[in-house]
């Protein structure tokens, strides 16, 4: 009997993990962002201004509608000596997993505030003011683990833009998850589809998951192609549409990301995986060795399911990736073999 990771039925919520408003450098108001994303068919935002964590409690609607508490931070390279291109910089999210989770950690007085977040800054909580950020494996991992410990789920956000490569990403420990896509960034015109990257890390080991989040800024018209609004999203499998639960689903990887295709549902029996979804151009296979497959769709016909034999020795983990004829994609998170019962 198949056992379902991402069963068919049940809940599934639409949710946008990386928001920008008027809080702080975002064009949009609160209420702007929750009226488009609502109309768009979402249920969950999010809200993670720069480096101020600021509650939208008013804007939740039982059983349509949930604001999560966030915030994005940031830390820059210095002094950097490359002969060309831009400093470094690591950006990543914290999302509050419980909604009364509402003090921040790694937080200065009078840096990294951008844009209208410092008339916030009488209203917040913090541990101490006075936290100074260093860009290197040891001062971005130190945030990282600050974050879990104080009660927050994770994410490393936008590489290409941030002009990280693997000898920056791969020593940062205690993320839960990497953006595998930032529509932001790629409409903006960066390589932020980075399901490379969440290989790379996989492959050293790091049991994260992956999103794909807008990291919206609403500079464009809405509904331009310009626009960075409803570009990237997680679903989320959970049981009801209330806090806990959903950021319980987060902790447990019960989500998928996509930028258009739809994954239905995977689940495996013995050493065979399955997977379903809506109709795709491509359903590749990846594993943590050489070891992959494909199920492709003739010209003008489509896939809709696909089933991969998986080596318990030796792949380590196994993921999914869907392609929709126009390119988009769904990826499903890492599952690792040896947790598989």
């Amino acid at each position: 009997m198949i056992k379902w990771i991402l069963p068919e039925e049940g809940g599934a919520y639409k949710a946008n993990l990386h928001c920008h408003t008027t809080v702080s450098d975002g064009r949009l108001s609160p209420e702007e962002v929750k009226a488009y994303y609502m109309k768009h068919g979402y249920s969950v935002i999010a809200y993670t201004d720069h480096d101020v964590l600021v509650p939208h409690p008013e804007l939740n609607e039982e059983g349509k509608f949930l604001t999560l508490n966030g915030y994005e931070l940031e830390v820059n390279e210095s002094g950097f000596d490359r002969p060309f291109g831009s400093p470094k910089t690591c950006h990543m999210c914290f999302i509050a997993k419980e909604p009364d989770n509402l003090t921040q950690v790694c937080y200065h007085k009078d840096r990294y505030i951008w844009g209208h977040a410092k008339d916030y800054i009488p209203s917040l909580k913090f541990d101490r003011d006075d936290y100074v950020r260093v860009f290197s494996h040891e001062g971005i991992s130190d945030m990282m683990r600050r974050g879990r410990e104080a009660g927050f789920f994770v994410t490393y956000n936008h590489p290409a833009w941030s002009m990280e490569d693997y000898s920056d990403y791969s020593g940062y420990e205690g993320m839960h998850a990497m953006e595998i896509y930032n529509t932001g960034c790629v409409l903006g015109g960066w390589d932020d589809y980075n399901s490379r990257v969440y290989d790379d890390l996989l492959r050293q080991g790091k049991r994260i998951f992956c999103i794909a989040a807008d990291d919206n800024h609403n500079g464009a018209p809405l509904g331009s192609p310009a626009s960075d609004a409803c570009g990237g999203w997680v679903v989320i499998r959970a049981d009801k549409l209330e806090y806990r639960a959903v950021t319980a689903a987060l902790e447990a990887g019960s989500f998928y990301a996509s930028t258009g295709p739809a994954i239905k549902a995977l689940g495996f029996e013995g050493d065979t995986l399955y997977v379903k979804t809506s109709p795709a151009h491509r359903i590749a296979f990846i594993t943590g060795s050489r070891h992959a497959a494909a199920k492709n769709a003739r010209f003008g016909e489509y896939v809709e399911e696909a089933e991969f034999r998986f080596d318990r020795a030796h792949d380590g983990y196994v993921r999914v990736d869907v392609f929709d004829d126009c390119g988009r994609r769904a990826n499903s998170n890492a599952l690792w073999l040896d947790t598989l019962i």
